[in-house]
């Protein structure tokens, strides 16, 4: 006879998938936690201890206005580019040497989402994270191709400048 059982209040409102979050705890490996909002992304370095999570760095795409984006493309810091280049200077803090693992959390994992420009910004960066090359965005699009022309300027400015 099979047991009704209810869902648990977070995973009910879509935050917490409790299988991958235990087996993210199990490896022990510290997690890179990438979230998006309807206006930036946020990343964090997380490490686990009995279940606690303790947030050890993290920076936001707000950040890249600080590192020399222009204040006028302050609505495009949730764009593929503004992804790709947040995980740059995040993974410029990182300690190279260490593998992490990636915590997506509930995000919906579809080939090209900008969540995979973040992650694809943090590997470019020098992170070691094992990744399929076959789910990120197109190397145009992370360029900023489809945008304007100043934007496009803009985003290669910043790179050039992250990347040294």
């Amino acid at each position: 006879m099979a047991r009704l059982r209810t869902q648990k209040r977070r995973r009910k409102e879509n935050k917490t998938d409790y299988k991958l979050r235990l087996n993210l705890l199990k490896s022990k490996i510290p997690r890179i936690v990438i979230r998006s909002s309807n206006k930036y992304f946020t990343i964090q370095l997380v490490e686990s201890d009995t279940a606690q999570d303790k947030v050890i760095l993290g920076t936001t795409s707000r950040d890249l206005i600080k590192q020399g984006l222009d204040k006028k493309f302050s609505g495009s810091l949730k764009s593929l580019p503004a992804g790709y280049l947040t995980g740059i200077a995040f993974a410029k803090k990182l300690d190279a040497k260490t593998e992490y693992i990636v915590d997506l959390g509930m995000t919906k994992t579809i080939k090209g989402n900008r969540i995979y420009a973040v992650l694809k910004g943090i590997i470019d960066g020098g992170a070691k994270i094992r990744a399929s090359d076959s789910v990120f965005p197109s190397k145009e699009r992370l360029a900023g191709e489809h945008l304007k022309d100043d934007a496009k300027k803009a985003f290669a400015k910043l790179k050039e400048k992250l990347l040294k």
